[in-house]
């Protein structure tokens, strides 16, 4: 199913298609996130990815939530856009020898994936309350929140100290 087929033909189907779309994105960030951890060499980088893990493991929870609560079945739709985010993080902080322009590119890449997060949370929480789905809308900014405050944390590493040293 294509972004927009005639799969799609309300408000509420994009909305169903949008939560699959965060879902199977939520899931591969949790794939690729150990990967992350690994490759981060600064201790407070390597704790915030790790909580980041866990967070994202409580967000798919959350999401699973939704989809019963909206009755329909969990699952993911392929999201060409995470993919491209992850294999582009994979492929820029592979060719990176130092440690410390690795860890600024590490951050960057988390942000790619925390700004994708937001946007789709933002959108899903302003269908949901579109559709009368206040209860929905109600989880998933909770999300919301979890993204842009790991987003904000992210930032302030990089500002105060991880940039810095990488310059």
């Amino acid at each position: 199913m294509g972004f927009f087929t005639y799969d799609i033909k309300s408000m509420d189907d994009l909305f169903v298609h949008t939560l699959r779309d965060i879902y199977y994105a939520e899931n591969q960030i949790a794939k690729a996130l150990p990967n992350m951890i690994d490759q981060a060499t600064d201790p407070q980088l390597k704790s915030g990815l790790e909580n980041h893990l866990g967070e994202t493991h409580r967000q798919i929870e959350r999401l699973e939530q939704v989809f019963q609560m909206h009755g329909v079945s969990i699952g993911g739709v392929s999201c060409p856009a995470i993919d491209g985010i992850i294999e582009e993080a994979n492929e820029v902080t592979g060719e990176v020898a130092d440690k410390s322009v690795r860890d600024a590119a590490l951050i960057a890449a988390a942000q790619a994936v925390e700004h994708y997060e937001i946007t789709r949370y933002g959108t899903l929480a302003a269908w949901a309350k579109e559709l009368g789905r206040d209860d929905c809308a109600r989880v998933l900014l909770e999300n919301l929140k979890e993204e842009k405050a790991a987003d904000a944390h992210l930032n302030e590493m990089a500002e105060n100290r991880l940039n810095r040293r990488a310059a």
